[in-house]
């Protein structure tokens, strides 16, 4: 079975995914996510993008921002421009040489090249924000790329994606093909490139499960694995690609492995002389280390598997910014009477004891147990005033409250 986390939220608690998704959102999690292509019309939606993104976001990025090339790519019927063609140094006191060259871009993009900005969860302050919640939305982690493509071009041919993707238009036409897998959920080792023939023939041979025209404010969704293609029609397009990186199964399967290293049998070594590329040597020694395996994985409880999950998975997600300067004057100022709330995406756990752990994607905090309460409604996520904290008195939710501001745990609110 699959499920979505959120599933069963009221849709005003998602608001991100809800501009990703027309319909109810139950119905995609339980019907769809990860299983089948939608595309969702700007009519059904609440609001077109532009207040995300625009061509002229695009041209300000690329003209003013002093981008590099982790932020850029550009490319024309599947094959990627080499950095040189569109870098260089942007002059006194930016001698850097991988500097985006506006003029380059511009020239490429005139003769039918996509541009293509990566990472603008991480430049472009809308998207940012939007990344952030539909982290929170959808739980997984998300990242955004934005391709500008010229009129009656193709930047890419028929490939899959090893995460799921929304696609959301934001400025003209482009025809888009959808075909089933040839390759069902890829993980993250398994890209396209590994089924390049197969890929190829199913998008010749077989029918598509959507072919149709995304039009400003359309979306449209195609779980990893589904192969897509697009293509520019009568002008300029550009569309927002937010890929959701899935977590699996698998990622569960390889945490249980990875607590097999607590077993001291395990961690002895094979024979001497032991030639891993015999099928009889390694039948020799495979019953005994299966079972082992098997042992330790039952063994394994929910707490070690989460806490190992929580190491390696939290920390994919930033939460929402932080302006470091603002943020000081917060400290310097607080007061009994002052708000505050869990900052915006920040993944956190209250452990209820002696003492309370306050457990964070790089690190565990510790409190008395006379602060749990107090602790767990700071972290909820809701406005806590300074002065109404539960079980402590007024100098000592200072005391906790300036804590959880230095830890960048929390921030101020104008409530």
């Amino acid at each position: 079975m699959r499920t979505v986390p959120g599933a069963g939220s009221p849709p005003d608690e998602r608001p991100a995914l809800r501009r990703c998704v027309a319909g109810d959102l139950d119905e995609f999690a339980h019907s769809y996510w990860g299983a089948r292509a939608l595309l969702s019309h700007g009519t059904d939606l609440p609001a077109p993008y532009d207040d995300l993104f625009s061509l002229e976001a695009a041209d300000e990025l690329l003209s003013r921002r002093g981008l590099r090339t982790p932020f850029l790519r550009i490319a024309k019927n599947g094959a990627v421009v080499g950095d040189g063609q569109f870098t260089g140094s942007a002059g006194v006191g930016a001698e850097i040489a991988d500097q985006v060259r506006d003029d380059k871009v511009a020239a490429l993009f005139a003769s039918g090249h996509t541009v293509v900005l990566q990472a603008l969860h991480r430049t472009w302050p809308a998207l940012v924000d939007f990344a952030t919640q539909l982290t929170v939305d959808a739980g997984h982690p998300v990242q955004i790329n934005a391709y500008i493509t010229p009129a009656e071009s193709q930047g890419f041919s028929a490939h899959y994606d090893i995460h799921d993707v929304f696609v959301l238009q934001v400025a003209g036409e482009k025809h888009w093909t959808v075909h089933e897998p040839v390759h069902v959920d890829p993980l993250r080792n398994q890209p396209w490139t590994d089924h390049s023939q197969a890929v190829a023939a199913a998008a010749r041979d077989q029918g598509p499960v959507i072919d149709d025209v995304l039009r400003p404010g359309d979306a449209l969704y195609v779980p990893r694995g589904f192969l897509h293609s697009a293509k520019a029609l009568g002008g300029v397009s550009a569309h927002l690609t937010v890929g959701l990186h899935t977590m699996t199964r698998y990622l569960l399967v390889q945490e249980l492995a990875a607590l097999a290293a607590d077993e001291a049998e395990l961690r002895t070594a094979l024979p001497l002389g032991f030639d891993a590329g015999d099928p009889a040597q390694v039948n020799a020694v495979l019953p005994e280390v299966a079972s082992l395996l098997v042992k330790q994985i039952q063994s394994a409880t929910p707490e070690e598997l989460a806490d190992r999950l929580r190491r390696r998975t939290w920390s994919s997600s930033r939460p929402a910014p932080l302006s470091p300067l603002a943020h000081a004057a917060a400290i310097a100022s607080l007061a009994v009477g002052t708000t505050v709330q869990r900052r915006a995406g920040l993944r956190c756990r209250v452990v209820p004891g002696d003492p309370v752990v306050l457990q964070l994607p790089d690190r565990r905090i510790t409190f008395p147990a006379i602060t749990a309460e107090a602790v767990a409604a700071l972290c909820s996520g809701a406005d806590q005033k300074v002065g109404d904290l539960p079980g402590l008195d007024a100098d000592d939710q200072l005391v906790l409250v300036c804590r959880l501001l230095t830890e960048a745990v929390l921030v101020t609110t104008t409530s």
